[in-house]
């Protein structure tokens, strides 16, 4: 056996052994004290420590990367919008169970989340849209739903694109109320981050158009987050979509801002209204000419 080769199986019998010593203490409940002479990458109370955060924000950073360029990940379509949206037919199950619960508090929230339920069908349908686009391209030129991971809007895309027999990414977060990952998405291509700015920049660093549905606090965050890479130059101009006129011109007046001078008037086309899934391809058509 040659120097070479032998070294690299001690390697390997080193990392197996690290392993194996974490899967013992996960097999009979011990507790994983400190340890001095654990290694360094397979101890995990060192790893949490305060000060080991900006390795922890590094992995985060490298993993997801590593699987995206192992899968041919190349250029996303971000999908946003509301964990709380359901399909129609969830959303009449849901009201229709509270009711028969006599749960009046609950029937009326699914009725009024109910009114958003074509946003979930919407998105449904604008994933499996780009997963047909992508279906016969070369892999440099595929396109690829990626979405926060959860249910609602995010769902329905990731949805769409299993329906029209494509890949597509989720990048969950791990908060307190977490639910599981949505079932739709590539198995291979559903991560979870501990922080935000690092699934931000995921989010942006493949993404060649933002498609955002209605939503609330956290889809606000990631839009605004976009508009503001693409006004500032941080981030290439990419389309950015905003399904829904209605919803987003009442819930935001762009054009107030760029009045009272916080914005330049220019800054109003960083984005566009759309209501049809046909309507959000189109855009992204139109930028990119395919």
């Amino acid at each position: 056996m040659s120097s070479k080769n032998a070294t690299h199986r001690l390697h390997d019998k080193r990392l197996a052994d690290a392993w194996a010593t974490l899967q013992a203490h996960a097999d009979q409940g011990l507790p994983l004290d400190k340890d001095p002479s654990r290694l360094a990458f397979a101890d995990p109370e060192f790893l949490l420590r305060r000060e080991t955060r900006g390795l922890r924000m590094q992995l985060e950073l490298m993993k997801p990367d590593l699987e995206m360029q192992a899968h041919g990940i190349e250029n996303t379509i971000v999908v946003f919008g509301s964990a709380r949206f359901r399909s129609e037919e969830e959303s009449a199950a849901l009201i229709a169970q509270a009711e028969a619960q006599g749960d009046a508090k609950a029937a009326a929230r699914w009725r009024r989340l109910a009114r958003g339920s074509h946003y979930y069908e919407q998105a449904r349908a604008f994933g499996k849209l780009v997963a047909h686009y992508s279906d016969d391209k070369e892999p440099a030129d595929k396109l690829f739903v990626c979405t926060g991971g959860g249910p609602g809007i995010m769902q329905a895309a990731n949805r769409g694109a299993y329906e029209g027999g494509g890949l597509s990414v989720g990048l969950s977060i791990a908060l307190p109320m977490e639910e599981a990952a949505n079932p739709y998405i590539t198995p291979a291509l559903s991560f979870k981050f501990h922080y935000f700015a690092i699934r931000k920049m995921h989010f942006m660093m493949r993404a060649k158009a933002l498609v955002a549905f209605p939503g609330g606090f956290g889809t606000l965050d990631e839009l605004f987050e976009v508009v503001t890479l693409v006004q500032t130059r941080k981030s290439r101009q990419v389309p950015i979509v905003l399904f829904g006129s209605d919803y987003w011109k009442r819930l935001i007046d762009f054009e107030f801002l760029a009045e009272e001078g916080v914005i330049s008037p220019e800054d109003v086309n960083l984005f566009e209204y759309v209501d049809t899934p046909e309507d959000a391809w189109s855009v992204i058509e139109r930028f990119y000419k395919l």
